[in-house]
């Protein structure tokens, strides 16, 4: 792999976007890099703000509203750019949502991590809560801390790289359409491929659970409306 290209999928959700861009600007980092903002659908005023966040800043902003009709969510559309563009690059393809906030060794750790490990498929950091404490979707790996070990359940893309060498295995244009949301295919293709997925416990980064999708907080506060709107309305598609 010879760079990292990173991503953050967003609708919305400007403030926390902005700090997941700052942070990821911010990184301490030696490999070379760019960013990527898929912005898909979010209002005008919020384009706004992203158009000059990414003036500012320096990364690079594609808005999907110049790219396709399909309604929100496109992340199947970004996933199939994106690996386009990484494996032409040779690059490792570093999904960070836009509720999480990475810290300055994140990019580069992570990146080093996959290329000691020659079987790596996804490397994925291990997310914590304000007070540092592991929380969802990693709590089953509490009492792991500060390690680094192969996962056989599926590892979200809350910061996830995925290698050149798995990106090259399986063709994103074989996921389902239907779907709205692909780690877990996408975790279990890997393995399936013969690689492994490593979850790296040393280098938590901050997560804010659905905060760049609110409604998903009804899972936990009122599960049995959660379940309704998921499949009465098709939303959250796994």
């Amino acid at each position: 792999m010879k760079c990292i290209h990173v991503i953050t999928p967003v609708k919305d959700s400007i403030e926390l976007t902005l700090q997941t861009a700052e942070a990821i600007m911010a990184s301490d980092i030696k490999t070379p890099f760019t960013y990527t903002i898929y912005n898909d659908f979010s209002t005008e005023e919020n384009t706004a703000r992203l158009e000059e966040a990414s003036g500012k800043l320096g990364f690079t902003l594609v808005n999907l509203a110049d790219l396709t009709d399909h309604p929100s969510p496109n992340y199947l559309l970004v996933l199939q750019m994106a690996q386009k563009a990484a494996i032409a690059a040779e690059a490792a393809l570093l999904i960070v949502e836009s509720d999480v906030v990475v810290r300055k060794d994140t990019l580069q750790a992570l990146f080093d991590g996959a290329q000691e490990r020659k079987d790596c498929g996804i490397a994925a950091a291990v997310t914590v809560d304000e007070k540092g404490e592991i929380n969802y979707p990693y709590l089953f790996a509490k009492g792991r801390e500060n390690q680094v070990f192969p996962e056989k359940k599926h590892c979200s893309f809350c910061c996830s790289l995925l290698t050149t060498a798995f990106l090259r295995s399986f063709d994103f244009h074989q996921l389902d359409p239907e779907k709205n949301w692909h780690d877990v295919t996408i975790s279990h293709q890997s393995l399936k491929n013969g690689f492994k997925n490593y979850l790296f416990t040393t280098l938590p980064v901050w997560h804010r659970p659905h905060s760049s999708r609110p409604w998903k907080q009804l899972k936990y506060k009122n599960p049995l409306k959660y379940y309704w709107l998921k499949f009465t309305k098709g939303l959250d598609k796994i």
